[in-house]
């Protein structure tokens, strides 16, 4: 069989991509894999703010389009950046092995988010990492940027002009440095309690049509029982919440020595104003879900 990958065309989705196939590859040597590079809104529109071209959907539309209509046999996209739901017939395959899902700190001069001279400047695409570093750091500049890993990196040590201002460091995660092999140039690691990450980041979305059956077998068996469970967690209460882009929303789950499941959340208003936390630790993974929404909503009434 022939099968034709759809991507975005970034460095980062390029090397995604890549990874998929090279394992694919390995898995079914009989089998032919291709990849196929896609522009989507997002990609073609760098100037505006993320929440101010639309959606979630704006990275992969025009991918779902070709899948829908059979140009494209698979999309590679990174989990963190799909809607709640994927497109009516389609399917995401089962997880594989996630990445690291942490965010990083990437600083021209200091060694550490608390080194950064008062009212430093952070550069980050995303509400979630911009309220959280000013709840740890009230006093930062937080201003917009956009482009891919490369062009955040070159923006900081160019000394180019975000906003009006110069970059003292960026904050993105560490799924998409590493895997472009720029790992060497992170300052520092955020930890998980320190910033929750993205529902699903670090975790690659393998998206086909819901009735491509024998493709999706063929995915599944490569799948990685672990991440789906984090997945399923983190993505459940992305869509329980009701979070999109245009709101602050992270949630990240693992297990405990025990065993037990941990979830750690956050939600709040768009524009930070208002901002609720959890760390819930349950058996069941529906209830761990249910009793992190019903917290969360309980903080963001009173």
């Amino acid at each position: 069989m022939k099968y034709i990958i759809g991507t975005r065309g970034s460095k980062l989705a390029l090397v995604q991509t890549e990874l998929v196939i090279k394992n694919l590859k390995s898995a079914y040597p009989q089998d032919e894999f291709i990849a196929k590079v896609i522009k989507t809104t997002g990609d073609m529109d760098q100037k505006r703010r993320l929440d101010e071209i639309g959606s979630k959907g704006i990275f992969v539309k025009e991918i779902e389009d070709e899948l829908l209509d059979g140009t494209i046999s698979m999309a590679v996209h990174s989990m963190k950046d799909m809607p709640d739901e994927p497109a009516e017939g389609l399917i995401f395959a089962k997880a594989w092995k996630r990445e690291d899902p942490r965010d990083v700190l990437i600083l021209k001069k200091a060694e550490s988010l608390d080194e950064l001279p008062y009212r430093a400047v952070i550069g980050t695409g995303s509400k979630r990492r911009a309220y959280q570093i000013s709840a740890m750091r009230p006093d930062l500049k937080i201003v917009s940027i956009r482009g891919n890993v490369d062009t955040r990196i070159r923006k900081l040590k160019e000394g180019q002009l975000c906003e009006g201002e110069i970059l003292d460091g960026i904050v993105i995660a560490a799924a998409g440095i590493k895997r472009i092999g720029r790992a060497d140039e992170i300052t520092q690691y955020l930890s998980c309690d320190e910033m929750i990450p993205a529902p699903a980041q670090g975790t690659l979305a393998i998206e086909l049509k819901a009735d491509n059956l024998d493709l999706l077998e063929k995915l599944n068996a490569l799948s990685d029982e672990a991440a789906q469970e984090s997945v399923d967690v983190e993505r459940s209460f992305l869509k329980q919440i009701g979070g999109n882009c245009h709101l602050p929303v992270a949630a990240y789950c693992d297990k405990t020595d025990k065993g037990t499941f941990r979830l750690r959340a956050m939600f709040g208003t768009e524009d930070g104003s208002r901002l609720a936390f959890t760390d819930i630790t349950d058996d069941d993974t529906e209830k761990i879900v249910e009793r992190a929404v019903e917290e969360i909503r309980r903080q963001l009434e009173k």
